[in-house]
Parts: C-alpha cells; sequence; structure tokens
C-alpha cells in the first residue's frame, strides 16, 4: 500500500472539506429554513440506516447526501435563532472552526507533556475568563465536559475535605456518619445525580425551602445543619445556585456562606448558565459572596457562544481535587525534564513545575477545548461579548413587558437575565385545566415549527419558560414566538 490510500484520501480532503465548510456557512447564515424541534418519529432515523455496517468504504458524497437526507431530518436544532427552551446556546462560527482545528490536532490533554500547549492554553483561558467573571485569584480552573461532571468533582472534592479517608477506605463496611448534602427544589438535578455516585444516597440530599423568589432560606438552612448535627449526621457540602434552571433566581450567597462557615461546610456554587454575566458590572452585585465558595462551575458552552460542550470548575484548593483524584500508572510516569528533578516526582507522574490536567478528576482522556474559548474570547473581545449578554437580557426584560402588558397573561417568577417563566389563565379555562391548558400552548407552538420552548413547574403550577441566549436571536425572533403564543392561546381557549 506504501500510503497510498492515505494520500489518496488527503487529495480529496479539500475537496470533501470546501463542501462541508460551504454547508456549515449556510447554515449558519439561515438555519430559519429548518424546523427548531425535528419532525421525526420514534425509530426513523434508524429504520432509514442499514442494519450492519459496510464492508466495503463509500464516496464521501454519498455518506454528506445521507447525512443531509436522513440526519439533518431528524436533528432539533439547538443553534437556531428560534430555539428558546431549556438554556438557548449557540456556537460561534469562530469557535466552530476552533473545534475543527482540535479534531485535526486530535491532542488528548491528559499530561502536560502529551501536549504543553492544549495545558498552558486552558490555564490561560481560565484566568482570563476568571478576570472576567471577578473572580479572586485564588481559585483555580480546570475544564471539563459539562456541569455535570464538574459538580459530581466539586462534591467529591468536598467528601475528600472531611478527612474521613474515603479515597482508601471507602465508605462501605465502616462506622460513618451519614453524609449531608443541601440543596433546593430548584437545583439542577446533577447534584442529585452525583450524590448517589459517590455514596451518599438520595435520602441524604437535602431540599431547604425557598422564599417567594425561589431562593434558598438561609434561615431553614441554618436549623438543617444543627438539626442535623445534633442527629450525629455529618454536613459535607452546601450547594448554592446563582440561576436555578427553572427560573435563574439567585441564592443569597453571604448568608449561605456564613452557615457554611459557621459549620466547616464545603460551600458550591452552580452558576452554569448564569456565571458569565458576572462580566457585566451592572449585574455583578447579584454574585456578591461568590467569592466565599469553596468551588464554582460556569458553563461558556451555555451563553459564551462555545460549542457544547465546555464546562469550568474554580476551586479554591485544587490540591484537595488532586488528592482525591491523583492515580498515575506505570505507562503515564513521565521522565523528569531535568536530570536534577528526582526519580520520585517522575513516580508522582508530575512533570517538574507544570500541571497535568488528569489528577483533578475522573477523566484521563481529555479533549482540547480551550482553542475554541480563546478563539471567541480574541474574535469578539470582552466589550463585544458584554454587549451580546446585555442584548439577550433587554429582549427577555422586553418579553416579559408584552407578558405582563397582555390581559390573562401572568409573571410567575423573576427574571434577572434572560429567562421568563409565564402563563396563561383564560376566563373559559378552569383552574383545575390550566396546568394542561398551558402545556398544550407549548405544544402547538412547538409544533409549528417556527420556534421551540419548554415548561417548567412553580409551586406546583405548569410554567413555560422563554431563555434567550444566541448570537442570531433577534427582537423579530423574540416577537415572532411571543406572536405564535398568542395565536395558541387563542385557538385553545
Amino acid at each position: 500500500m506504501q500510503g497510498f490510500e492515505w494520500i489518496s484520501t488527503l487529495e480529496e480532503f479539500e475537496e470533501q472539506s470546501a463542501r462541508v465548510t460551504d454547508w456549515i456557512a449556510g447554515y449558519l447564515r439561515d438555519n430559519r429554513r429548518y424546523p427548531v424541534l425535528s419532525r421525526a418519529a420514534p425509530g426513523e432515523v434508524t429504520a432509514a440506516l442499514p442494519a450492519s455496517p459496510p464492508e466495503e468504504g463509500e464516496p464521501f458524497a454519498e455518506i454528506f447526501a445521507d447525512f443531509e437526507r436522513i440526519i439533518v431530518p431528524g436533528i432539533t436544532h439547538w443553534n437556531h435563532p428560534r430555539f428558546f427552551a431549556y438554556f438557548a446556546i449557540s456556537a460561534a462560527p469562530v469557535a466552530v472552526l476552533a473545534e475543527a482545528l482540535s479534531a485535526a490536532l486530535d491532542v488528548n490533554a491528559m499530561l502536560w507533556r502529551t501536549s504543553p500547549a492544549a495545558t498552558e492554553l486552558e490555564e490561560v483561558v481560565l484566568r482570563w475568563l476568571r478576570e472576567l467573571m471577578g473572580l479572586p485569584q485564588t481559585f483555580s480552573g480546570i475544564v471539563y465536559d459539562t456541569a455535570s461532571i464538574g459538580g459530581f468533582t466539586a462534591l467529591a472534592a468536598a467528601r475528600e475535605a472531611l478527612g474521613l479517608d474515603i479515597r482508601e477506605l471507602g465508605m462501605t463496611a465502616r462506622d460513618l456518619p451519614p453524609l449531608r448534602v443541601y440543596i433546593t427544589e430548584h437545583t439542577h438535578s446533577h447534584i442529585e445525580k452525583a450524590s448517589l455516585a459517590l455514596g451518599v444516597g438520595r435520602c441524604n440530599v437535602v431540599a431547604i425551602p425557598v422564599d417567594e423568589e425561589y431562593r434558598m432560606r438561609s434561615d431553614a438552612l441554618r436549623a438543617q445543619l444543627l438539626a442535623d448535627l445534633k442527629a450525629g449526621m455529618q454536613p459535607m457540602c452546601i450547594v448554592a445556585t446563582v440561576g436555578t434552571t427553572s427560573t435563574t433566581s439567585v441564592d443569597p450567597l453571604p448568608e449561605i456562606a456564613r452557615v457554611a462557615q459557621e459549620h466547616r461546610c464545603w460551600l458550591h456554587v452552580d452558576a452554569a448558565y448564569a456565571g458569565v454575566a458576572a462580566m457585566l458590572p451592572e449585574h455583578r452585585g447579584r454574585f456578591d459572596g461568590i467569592e466565599l465558595a469553596d468551588s464554582v462551575v460556569v458553563n461558556p458552552h451555555k451563553w459564551l457562544f462555545v460549542p457544547i460542550d465546555f464546562s469550568a470548575l474554580y476551586v479554591k484548593d485544587p490540591e484537595v481535587l488532586r488528592r482525591a483524584f491523583s492515580l498515575v500508572a506505570d505507562y503515564l510516569l513521565t521522565p523528569p525534564l531535568d536530570p536534577s528533578t528526582s526519580s520520585g516526582q517522575a513516580k508522582l507522574g508530575v512533570t517538574h513545575g507544570v500541571r497535568n490536567y488528569m489528577d483533578y478528576g475522573l477523566q484521563l482522556g481529555r479533549r482540547f477545548r480551550a482553542l475554541k474559548l480563546w478563539f471567541v474570547m480574541r474574535a469578539y473581545g470582552a466589550g463585544k461579548m458584554r454587549d451580546i449578554l446585555r442584548g439577550h437580557i433587554a429582549l427577555a426584560q422586553e418579553f416579559a413587558s408584552w407578558v405582563r402588558a397582555e390581559p390573562n397573561w401572568e409573571i410567575l417568577a423573576p427574571h434577572p437575565f434572560s429567562v421568563v417563566c409565564f402563563r396563561h389563565v383564560a376566563p373559559s379555562v378552569a383552574p383545575e385545566d390550566v396546568d394542561d391548558h398551558n402545556l398544550r400552548i407549548v405544544d402547538a407552538v412547538n409544533q409549528t415549527g417556527e420556534a421551540y420552548l419548554s415548561s417548567t413547574r412553580l409551586d406546583g403550577r405548569i410554567a413555560p419558560r422563554l431563555a434567550i441566549g444566541n448570537l442570531r436571536t433577534t427582537r423579530e425572533d423574540v416577537l415572532a414566538a411571543w406572536q405564535l403564543l398568542l395565536e395558541a392561546a387563542r385557538g385553545l381557549s
């Protein structure tokens, strides 16, 4: 073969990549032509594909044709300007290019030595993000895929910080007190999942009552901790949120931090969605107290124009993470760069004077995620990023004003950022049918293909949600969603 197939493939690559680039450019230029919510029926994509893999290779043109014919119709378009469900996201075009470069380099950023630029760029972009958010320099960052892994890692650090030697002795067949994790009903579910995986148990994940603005009540938190200590339990972690998933409410961080400090309990702040809003001076006050946390998670793939996945975890004491996770197999040992470096350092898997990120979490293999955030930060600059965030927040506030002004519509929660919870209460709809009525409104909007919304439940009531976060979302897009909502409500009332 002597490389013939490789050379042939490489020669074809320019033509293939040009076709893909043209498709991506057209998609980003006008993906409003697609229905936001996929119209595919269950099993439709599977049925369109062969049951077994091909024995022989197929031409790229045929593969790409099937991508357009089979795959694209089965896509719900998260990168669509009228995707208003969950937390709206968007991939900046420059970040799409960075992803392509990362894939071409195919780096595994587990050790500094396996690609120094990947490790050091990660340190730099996380330092830049920390500075933009106003976090103290005492926080050290690491990139994971999602907040689910970041939250898991933070809880593992909280458990390690208790000094119970769980790393070595485990949790079974030991006389340990129940470990307690404190959340609210509005805390993201990944915290409960992490508690399950860490052996805490669901019965030890305690939901603290919230106030009328869906914020954790610090007085109830303090009372719960005192009761747990009296019962012989061990507080492990308090999880506060800035920008809860349902409503984007903001837990009172200074008061919660005081409780955490009183009882030497780890404080983790989930700012996965709203954390980047700390870049805005006029919103910085909502983050007062975040500097008192032990760990903070923020997801640039939610609201900072980076393609999924990219989640940043900041911790004050990264050594706690290292104690919890570092485990260096013989095949990962690296020889010292300096002949004078002790062999003991090599046995620990530490290259002299650098950080090996594999030591700070579950993952050994690590993608070169820092590249795409670096491209975005440089291409847009802090000023432009702030302008975009302000624009999204302003659109959400305008949408809320439309809801308030319309008879039989109401706002159900505060909306400090770019998410609004609301509902329709028509005189012709019986009180016991209001929830179903609102679900049918959301479904009717989604079935048009013109926009996509989701809903949540607040105080037992179904609440449609509109979340703004896409780079290309305009006032006309938000107005179009509002008109669809009005039409659906009229048709169902």
